[in-house]
């Protein structure tokens, strides 16, 4: 063999290796990627007024990280901060903080605040009835006012629905309106959807819900002549609202981390976020701390 020959050979040999070089670090390259993509389960449970967001959220961070299994569950603020609380869920989705509920190690959690929600009074359409003084909302969930007469309406009985203890819009709502004074006796529902549905259908019925169940088969009320929007909970106008908190409990592990900070993304909070009926927590002009007090950002 000529010297010409053994040179080509060689080169071939060079290229032959090269190339199967380029593959081999192309297959560890994928295997290498592939390894990387989120996966994990994320578990979110509590409240229901938060619900709807953290289930669209969930979807769409799912949608991008297929390896993901989320899910996003009722159940109230009080059985979210439990929960999240003996570690049986990655997030525990509270309208409260964890201070306000009795039997809540509130240093041992970690809050993520990713939006706020309004709440307001809703009545049946038919009472008659469209703006209230703060101080007949709270006569009327003490008891102290039963017919929508009293106050301007129809000659109707009113029919009190109110949430069930441990639920965050309940408090919020108390505390705010009734200020320690016991509500009424009265029936009780789980969730902002069942009250939406019993309200709009049953005759003389008041309740309150989270601005993000409003809709046109329900009157929303004002009070003391200032109407429940977005704009003046910023300002605290309006002064029924609370934060949507995501409690988690040690450090999280990364699928939970990535969705939390999903949740803050712009994607959800300069679009999801308002297009559900929430506010983005980077809008508020007034800052709120677990004791009620109220500063100016």
């Amino acid at each position: 063999m000529n010297k010409g020959s053994k040179l080509a050979m060689g080169i071939a040999a060079i290229s032959l290796l090269l190339v199967g070089c380029g593959k081999a670090t192309s297959s560890t390259s994928s295997k290498s990627s592939s390894s990387e993509a989120l996966s994990g389960k994320v578990t979110a449970v509590g409240s229901t007024a938060l619900q709807p967001l953290a289930a669209k959220a969930g979807a769409n961070f799912q949608a991008k990280n297929s390896k993901v299994n989320l899910t996003v569950q009722g159940g109230g603020s009080g059985t979210g901060l439990s929960q999240v609380q003996a570690g049986a869920v990655s997030i525990g989705n509270s309208d409260i903080f964890a201070e306000e509920k009795a039997g809540i190690k509130a240093d041992k959690l970690t809050d993520h605040k990713v939006a706020v929600v309004g709440m307001a009074p809703v009545v049946n359409k038919d009472a008659g009835i469209k703006n209230l003084k703060m101080a007949q909302v709270k006569q009327i969930f003490t008891g102290k006012i039963t017919n929508w007469k009293e106050v301007g309406g129809k000659d109707q009985k009113i029919v009190i629905i109110n949430r069930a203890q441990g639920s965050g819009t309940r408090a919020t709502f108390e505390n705010a309106v009734l200020k320690g004074a016991t509500a009424v006796k009265s029936q009780e529902q789980d969730s902002n959807g069942a009250v939406q549905k019993i309200v709009a259908t049953t005759p003389g019925a008041i309740s309150y819900l989270a601005f993000s169940y409003f809709t046109n088969k329900l009157q929303a009320v004002s009070i003391d002549n200032v109407t429940p929007t977005d704009n003046n909970v910023e300002n605290n106008k309006w002064k029924i609202w609370s934060y949507e908190h995501m409690y988690t409990k040690g450090t999280p592990d990364k699928a939970t981390a990535a969705f939390l900070k999903y949740m803050d993304s712009k994607a959800v909070q300069n679009s999801l976020v308002k297009d559900m009926g929430y506010i983005s927590i980077h809008d508020m002009k007034v800052t709120k701390d677990a004791k009620g007090t109220v500063t100016q950002n």
